[in-house]
């Protein structure tokens, strides 16, 4: 069995980066070579503004995420989740009336930022504790009790980012004008996402 666990894990990991390395091909192909990323007789088109927007959903957007899930505000679960909402929020708001997106490219790009999150997750806090956590059991010592707590939090967050990124990825195939491509309809659906799988985790945890 724990022969079986280290590859397990192996398959985890690697599994994260390739679904996360083939969405962004097909972002690449769709969007940047497509024609996709701004509507047609906007006026917008690629700028620094809208190469910077890119930075931060690839880079900053997991850089401010770490940056919280390492402060005390990670210990309320409430705050953890309004500062995000909030940021998330602003990138959005960004990447629409800044930056220029059409709506099918604002939507996708915030599940590319999701699953940018998710996957660093996996590579850079979840992989490294069960490595150490392994690596303590192999040699006989104690466990590190902080590194269960750190799997745990990483990847309950991954859990809650997950319901929305799947919603970003089904919606493409719809194209909106006007009123209804408001940023108001996606972030509504991440909080909807967020509040289902809190309700989730709160019915886990009664007693059966």
């Amino acid at each position: 069995m724990t022969g079986m666990l280290p590859r397990g894990l192996y398959l985890m990991r690697w599994s994260a980066f390739w679904t996360w390395f083939v969405g962004l091909i097909l972002i690449v192909m769709v969007f940047y070579h497509g024609g996709l990323m701004f509507e047609p007789g906007s006026g917008a088109g690629w700028s620094i503004t809208s190469v910077f927007m890119l930075l931060v959903v690839y880079v900053g957007g997991f850089a401010v995420y770490e940056g919280l899930a390492r402060s005390p505000l990670s210990n309320n679960s409430t705050v953890f989740g309004v500062v995000s909402f909030v940021f998330i929020a602003v990138v959005v708001y960004l990447m629409k009336e800044v930056a220029g997106f059409s709506y099918r490219a604002y939507v996708i790009h915030t599940g590319a930022m999701f699953g940018t999150i998710m996957t660093a997750n996996v590579w850079m806090n979840i992989w490294p504790a069960q490595r150490k956590l392994i690596q303590a059991i192999k040699n006989g010592d104690a466990p590190d009790l902080s590194l269960f707590g750190t799997i745990a939090k990483r990847a309950e967050h991954n859990t809650y980012l997950s319901v929305p990124l799947l919603y970003t990825m089904i919606n493409l195939h719809t194209s909106v004008t006007g009123a209804a491509s408001s940023v108001v309809y996606l972030l509504a659906a991440i909080l909807i996402g967020w509040l289902g799988v809190k309700c989730l985790y709160m019915l886990s945890a009664k007693p059966r």
